[in-house]
């Protein structure tokens, strides 16, 4: 076998060690779903706002792993942000929730607090700075969980007219079944607010996850009829879904 000429060996190391293609932001036009916040000057925030919506289970964390690897390593700068997650108020919300205690309205004010406090110090911040923020869950999951507990769609709109319209929003579809499946080979117990049981489904927690589960999937259809997202099949495997995210999300990026 005749050995290769040193141009053509270097050729392939280049190729192989090549960086990804940069795809380099485009400016977007800002918006709020209502009010706002005063004072916010939405033509300085040059960043992108990404969402990832989907149940536990359904691979999000797994998504948004490989997404935030991907941008990064590609030059793009990147901040995450989630439920439970504000400085603010969520210790006392996963203390507060510990104890199954919580009504309903007090329950959605605090996420809530915990939505407007991140989106003030973390997401607005950082979209200014040129960021790409990825949201781990959004305002739809707080939304969906809360008119699952019979909570009016109006007061909820304005509850949350202050969120910003993000650039991007996926939600990852996986049916009950499996959904109680991948949370089993995770956890031995199943959540109690995951499960639905402050709602009187079922006595039994499998049964109750698997019908609180079937009452989130649909509204989210319900919410994507008002805010236009994207629903993707999650029951496939994890490479081919990345894929298509990636694809989405490069469009994204270029789009002004």
């Amino acid at each position: 076998m005749a050995a290769q000429e040193p141009s053509t060996r270097k050729k392939k190391s280049r190729e192989r060690f090549a960086h990804p293609e940069v795809a380099i932001p485009t400016a977007t036009r800002k918006s709020f779903y209502g009010h706002g916040i005063p004072g916010v000057k939405l033509e300085e925030l040059a960043g992108k706002l990404i969402v990832i919506e989907g149940a536990d289970g359904s691979g999000r964390s797994t998504q948004i792993n490989r997404l935030v690897k991907w941008l990064e390593a590609t030059g793009h700068a990147t901040v995450q942000v989630g439920l439970k997650r504000s400085t603010l108020v969520s210790e006392e919300l996963a203390a507060a929730q510990e104890g199954n205690i919580l009504s309903r309205t007090t329950l959605s004010l605090f996420y809530a607090t915990d939505f407007a406090d991140q989106l003030v110090n973390v997401i607005i911040p950082s979209l200014r700075a040129g960021f790409i923020v990825i949201a781990d869950r959004y305002i739809y999951t707080l939304m969906a969980r809360d008119l699952a507990r019979g909570a009016d769609m109006d007061w909820l709109r304005n509850l949350y007219d202050i969120a910003l319209v993000p650039d991007a929003v996926i939600y990852l579809k996986v049916s009950p079944q499996t959904l109680v499946q991948r949370n089993f080979a995770k956890n031995p117990e199943l959540d109690y607010w995951e499960s639905g049981m402050d709602l009187g489904l079922s006595r039994d927690m499998f049964d109750s996850f698997l019908r609180y589960q079937s009452i989130l999937i649909d509204q989210f259809r319900d919410l994507q009829k008002v805010y236009n997202f994207r629903i993707v099949n999650a029951d496939r495997p994890v490479e081919p879904i990345q894929n298509m995210l990636r694809k989405w999300i490069d469009t994204v990026l270029t789009r002004g």
